[in-house]
């Protein structure tokens, strides 16, 4: 194995509205925001730890997925014991504009061993 160079701090994401898309995520995840700024914010285990970071994009042009005009940047996988139960247990911590972060899979989600 080579010698390790460097260590993963955070997943940044940009995003028109990090204080709200943090709050989605710190709720999802039962984690609390760890660090907060006009233009950046973090929610991991707590603030010696990696985590995800959300960063202020004004410009942002979220995906419209599926069209590939504007195609998936990125996605977090969540793993969840009863996605029936798991998707309107999330919708507190949505955007009331928004359409919600959450989408159910359209396929059955695989463990590895």
């Amino acid at each position: 194995m080579a010698p390790m160079i460097g260590r993963l701090h955070h997943l940044v994401i940009d995003c028109p509205d990090p204080p709200g898309l943090a709050a989605f995520y710190a709720g999802l995840l039962g984690q609390p925001i760890t660090y907060r700024s006009d233009d950046f914010v973090v929610v991991s285990a707590d603030d010696t730890t990696s985590g995800l970071a959300f960063q202020l994009a004004p410009d942002h042009q979220p995906p419209a997925w599926p069209d590939p005009a504007r195609p998936q940047q990125m996605h977090l996988d969540v793993m969840v014991e009863d996605v029936a139960a798991a998707v309107p247990a999330c919708w507190p911590w949505a955007r009331p504009s928004s359409t919600g972060p959450v989408s159910t899979p359209t396929r059955p989600a695989t463990r590895s061993a």
